[in-house]
């Protein structure tokens, strides 16, 4: 799709977003992504997203992280401008134990908006979520309805994907709301650049869009997405606007494998009590997150720490491998 709209706008001498709407931004903001990391490598993120002109950066909440020690961390290094936008994807569970969390969080003037903290079909959870809470609160367009989303105010705004005619058909839809939203569309730099295009033309694309395109080794483009205070330049010129180095694509060509690579990992999480758990791969790519949102690991305790456990090959590894493979395994002190 991106480049059956490039081809059609270089015909036309026009960029992408012409082809779109009217335009109606001239400069759109882009947030910096990284998923769950220890609080240090999280605060290295946030410095590093700062020095090349993000305002903000979004991440993950998990339980195996201790939430505070993060945010003090990142608390150091950038200052209450910056914005830290945290996806729990649902992980807090329901109301009740989110709200402590959630609150505590809602007092460091650098959290800006919380994204999915509890199942979004949990419409009662969401709207005492929204009303006792001064952060926004962000939900994937779609679940629940969008009609029942804006009749039930379960949010303050939504994350929005998708093709083109569906960010357009959201985006309006959002509008017609007065509500906010990002736009999220993941991949490359050449991603991030078509989602720029989207940005211009959609009223309401006023949070930052996460493309995650910061995580690749090269961006696939000439130049790169430039960010000054925060914001990116919509395109101009004909087409995408910007122009892909085919030579860096032939040099990260691969054939494509057979199936997603999945090589054995063993996952160890600790705590200030001396306790431990053990996870390992079991053929889901979230086999994490499978076990917080179902509850079998202990919730968001404070010191929580996370690391993956060097492959050895000694018979102890092994076994442990094996039995996390089927659950989790905690190990008390």
């Amino acid at each position: 799709q991106m480049a059956l709209f490039d081809a059609v706008a270089r015909s036309l001498d026009a960029p992408i977003h012409a082809l779109l709407g009217t335009q109606v931004h001239q400069r759109t903001p882009l947030s910096w992504w990284n998923i769950d990391t220890s609080a240090a490598d999280m605060a290295a993120e946030c410095t590093l997203a700062k020095s090349l002109g993000y305002h903000a950066y979004k991440t993950k909440g998990r339980p195996w992280f201790d939430l505070d020690e993060q945010m003090t961390a990142a608390s150091r290094v950038v200052p209450d401008w910056f914005k830290i936008d945290m996806d729990f994807n649902d992980t807090l569970l329901n109301a009740e134990q989110a709200l402590p969390i959630l609150r505590r969080l809602g007092e460091n003037p650098r959290v800006a908006i919380f994204e999915t903290p509890i199942p979004q079909s949990d419409i009662r959870g969401n709207q005492r979520i929204c009303q006792a809470t001064d952060v926004a609160v962000a939900m994937h367009y779609g679940d629940p309805s969008p009609e029942v989303a804006i009749k039930e105010s379960v949010c303050d705004g939504f994350v929005v994907g998708g093709g083109a005619s569906r960010l357009m058909k959201s985006g309006h839809t959002a509008a017609s709301a007065d509500l906010p939203f990002w736009l999220q569309l993941v991949g490359t730099g050449i991603t991030a650049a078509w989602s720029l295009h989207f940005g211009g033309v959609l009223s309401h694309a006023t949070w930052p869009a996460v493309n995650c395109h910061q995580l690749y080794t090269h961006t696939l483009l000439t130049k790169p997405i430039e960010l000054n205070q925060g914001v990116a330049e919509v395109p101009t010129t004909p087409g995408l606007g910007y122009e892909i180095d085919w030579d860096v694509v032939k040099r990260f060509t691969v054939p494509k494998p057979a199936r997603r690579p999945d090589p054995p990992r063993l996952i160890e999480t600790t705590w200030t009590d001396g306790s431990k758990m053990y996870l390992a791969n079991n053929g889901r790519v979230n086999f994490m997150l499978d076990a917080a949102r179902f509850g079998k690991m202990p919730f968001y305790q404070p010191g929580a720490d996370t690391r993956l456990v060097p492959n050895d090959n000694s018979a102890r590894w092994r076994d442990l491998y094996q039995q996390a493979r089927r659950g989790p395994v905690l190990l008390l002190d």
